[in-house]
């Protein structure tokens, strides 16, 4: 069997009616794709209740200079482990480079250096992530349940998390209006 072609640093975009409510209007930013399974990282939905200063607490960094903002649902699996996706100007021992864009890093050494600011130059935190095992991603692709789009760093780190399944849409000319939450069989 062929491997798929990877979709690393690249944005998976939740087709409507895709079936799944905890992938309803998802944008995620996609940062292993081969042909044994693909993670990725939810950014398009925030946590509730959460901000960036509580989660420091709880794991005993003192917040510094870094901002209270929001955390983002990263995805269903593992909600309770945490994950940064940054700019690749900053790297850790475990820090996954996600093709030459982002980086992936899943230590608390990413959180002190951003308290400290001496961290990635732009960046999120994300509790979760979205991950399928070997062949299952391909076979949503092909049951139309997502819509691969390019990685455009600005719609992660410079638009508000809820206006970046419309905006991803749109930069891969598509008007999000026009979809519909039915599909079919020609």
């Amino acid at each position: 069997m062929e491997a798929p072609a990877s979709l690393s640093g690249q944005y998976l975009l939740a087709m409507p009616g895709i079936g799944d409510p905890r992938f309803e209007k998802a944008v995620i930013a996609m940062c292993a794709h081969d042909a044994n399974g693909a993670l990725g990282v939810g950014v398009s939905r925030i946590m509730p209740k959460i901000t960036l200063h509580g989660l420091l607490d709880q794991v005993g960094i003192d917040p510094g200079a870094a901002p209270d903002c929001a955390i983002h649902v990263g995805g269903p699996v593992e909600p309770q482990r945490g994950f940064v996706l940054h700019t690749p100007d900053w790297a850790g021992g475990d820090t996954l480079k996600v093709d030459t864009r982002w980086g992936l890093t899943s230590t608390l050494d990413v959180l002190r250096d951003i308290a400290a600011g001496k961290g990635p130059r732009r960046w999120l935190v994300a509790l979760g992530y979205a991950g399928w095992g070997e062949g299952q991603l391909d076979g949503e692709m092909r049951r139309h349940g997502w819509l691969a789009a390019a990685g455009d760093d600005a719609l992660m780190f410079e638009h508000p998390a809820p206006q970046r399944w419309d905006l991803a849409f749109r930069s891969a000319g598509i008007d999000p209006r026009l979809l519909s939450h039915a599909s079919g069989r020609a």
